[in-house]
């Protein structure tokens, strides 16, 4: 075992693995860790397989959980929420991620001391990512780098490791596969420290089901993108409609305006009203945007004070309180 996870022996350590139908490769996936960290406690959230997937994890020695709503941020939610650990590590549970690196995340953790580490994935073999997804993953994660002003390689990977504090300030608001951007706004958002290192990435064993669809979850994706910045900044996505108001407001009012200047009349005094009326709801817009980023400013405020509740993953400080 490697210096430094040998030091994190008395650190909790919780490996959290969702899963549903991974019953090809669920005991591969757990065998693997166990041999990587052998000190960790891996738990298998099933989320309702119709297959052995619980079997073969029980087998393999993990700890079984269920959560009975689909999709993989209902798992995520609620295994944050349940467990209680001093480093928590992610991964799929389809063994396409080479799960012998978990250490490896792990010591980068500690060393750091980082918050929340990520598996940028690295893969000699087209099948395992297919050229969709690779165009697919950097598209969405230049739009988060743009919104949120820093850039994360991978955003979409799904092997990761955090600190108890970034866990437990986490909100885990998604439902299913935009899990993986919600935690990487989440860094962003609070500017916790974040790193990176290569993992391997392989096609998943035959007789898996790949359970991503590329357009479907790109989709969903992207419309939570929309959600998710008319939340966390609302300045610039109002901003953007009350542009786009203005804009309007603008064609339809400048001829009218011109005429008047011409003529002293207006002939056309629907259109005035409309434009009016356009402009105003642009100005409403506006102002409603900067409303809320006072109240995104206060949601920000809670999220860091709850996140410095708990000492930094090197250990170095204390908790403030525990309630």
């Amino acid at each position: 075992m490697e210096d430094g996870v040998r030091e994190s022996v008395e650190r909790d350590i919780a490996v959290i693995i969702p899963c549903h139908n991974e019953a090809v490769a669920i005991a591969t996936v757990v065998t693997e860790i166990r041999a990587s960290l052998p000190e960790a406690t891996i738990y298998v959230y099933d989320n309702n397989s119709t297959d052995s997937t619980v079997a073969e994890a029980l087998a393999a020695g993990a700890v079984v959980r269920s959560e009975s709503r689909q999709g993989k941020g209902n798992v995520v939610r609620r295994a944050f929420a349940d467990i209680d650990a001093d480093v928590y590590v992610l991964i799929d549970g389809d063994d396409t991620y080479d799960a012998s690196c978990a250490s490896m995340l792990v010591k980068v953790l500690l060393d750091g001391p980082y918050d929340h580490v990520v598996g940028v994935r690295t893969h000699t073999d087209e099948a395992a990512y297919r050229p969709g997804h690779v165009l697919g993953n950097r598209v969405l994660t230049g739009l988060v780098g743009a919104l949120f002003g820093r850039q994360i390689t991978d955003m979409l990977s799904g092997y990761r490791a955090f600190s108890r504090r970034y866990v437990k300030s986490f909100p885990a608001l998604s439902r299913e596969f935009e899990i993986e951007t919600e935690m990487t706004i989440h860094s962003l958002h609070l500017r916790v420290p974040v790193a990176e290192i290569a993992v391997g990435y392989k096609e998943r064993p035959a007789g898996g089901e790949s359970k991503l669809r590329t357009y479907r979850d790109g989709w969903r994706i992207l419309r939570w993108l929309v959600n998710i910045t008319r939340h966390e900044r609302p300045t610039l996505f109002h901003g953007a409609l009350a542009a786009l108001f203005g804009v309007v407001a603008l064609v339809l009012g400048v001829p009218v305006v011109v005429e008047f200047l011409q003529t002293g009349l207006v002939p056309r005094f629907p259109t005035a009203i409309l434009a009016a009326a356009v402009a105003i709801i642009a100005f409403v817009t506006l102002g409603i945007g900067y409303l809320l980023e006072t109240v995104r400013r206060g949601r920000e405020e809670a999220a860091r004070l709850a996140y410095l509740r708990y000492p930094a993953p090197g250990g170095r400080g204390r908790p403030a309180s525990r309630l």
